[in-house]
């Protein structure tokens, strides 16, 4: 039996990649945020220099052989702390959204399958999460605990919990109803085995969906409150603060190179996150198959 379940799980995972491969968006926001995942691994190699050395003596260069994307007000290399800027944002977003999953999944699974008075409670709760402005509240938060990477990612983490609450209570609601949910329960077993070993692995596929694009709404997010000064503190980079260094507008006017990559690597990542994430969404959806896309 756990042979053929493990056929009948490759065979999906097969139809599942060919739908994704039918979207070229999809494939090519994959694409290119493997190579933006790569580049801020292998930072180290791909850098010449120290994203954190100052060095006054090439402050504002342009663009050069020795400094491809220029230098800053300090005189620190742009392509390094583009680079090295893309590990911080990114571990922020994948943090972030971990932090949010794994409240989410418990209380949305405790929501969905209990109902009543717990789903009530479970429920009323991310309503006063959703009553207040996702980023003013952010802010408020930020500058009480003041700016740092752990503060922002758990800040982050701790806000966006709702959504996958409520996406995986709408898909136990719908799952704890049918016939194996039902046989379970016939033979005994336990509230969590049904939940985390039933339900959940059935109800998994949109949280993954949501899961992708949470990642990008929180890059925004941490660029937003970097920008403010209330994300990431420098002197480590990261694409927010470094929208932060161009702020002047004699810097906005005449040294683009400060300002154009880090936004451009924020516009760029968030744009693949979406077309992946978007990829994934019809790759899950079983009705491609029949419509033919």
């Amino acid at each position: 039996m756990e042979a053929a379940l493990y056929r009948e799980q490759l065979s999906s995972g097969k139809k599942i990649w060919r739908r994704f491969r039918r979207n070229r968006l999809a494939v090519a926001g994959l694409v290119v945020l493997i190579l933006f995942v790569l580049s801020a691994i292998f930072a180290p190699w791909l850098a010449k220099h120290d994203p954190n050395r100052n060095n006054l003596r090439e402050r504002n260069q342009p663009p050069s052989r020795e400094h491809p994307l220029g230098t800053d007000d300090m005189g620190r290399d742009i392509l390094a702390r583009t680079l090295y800027g893309g590990r911080i944002s990114l571990t922020v977003g994948l943090v972030s959204v971990g932090i949010s999953l794994s409240i989410g999944l418990i209380l949305g699974s405790l929501a969905g399958f209990f109902g009543g008075m717990v789903d009530t409670l479970i429920m009323r709760l991310a309503d006063i999460f959703y009553s207040f402005p996702f980023l003013i509240l952010a802010i408020t938060i930020a500058a009480i605990f003041g700016p740092s990477i752990y503060n922002t990612m758990i800040i982050l983490g701790v806000l966006s919990w709702p959504g996958p609450a409520r996406l995986l209570r709408a898909e136990f609601l719908k799952l704890k109803t049918t016939d194996f949910v039902t046989a379970a329960t016939g033979i005994g077993a336990s509230p969590a085995r049904i939940m985390f070993r039933h339900i959940l692995p059935n109800a998994f596929s949109p949280l993954l969906v949501s899961a992708t694009l949470g990642v990008a709404s929180s890059i925004l997010s941490e660029a937003g409150l970097s920008f403010l000064g209330l994300g990431v503190p420098p002197p480590a980079p990261s694409w927010g603060n470094m929208l932060n260094r161009a702020r002047p507008l004699h810097i906005l006017a005449n040294m683009p190179w400060m300002w154009v990559p880090p936004g451009l690597a924020i516009f760029v990542v968030v744009l693949a996150i979406n077309f992946a994430g978007d990829g994934l969404r019809d790759a899950f959806d079983p009705r491609q198959d029949l419509s033919g896309k």
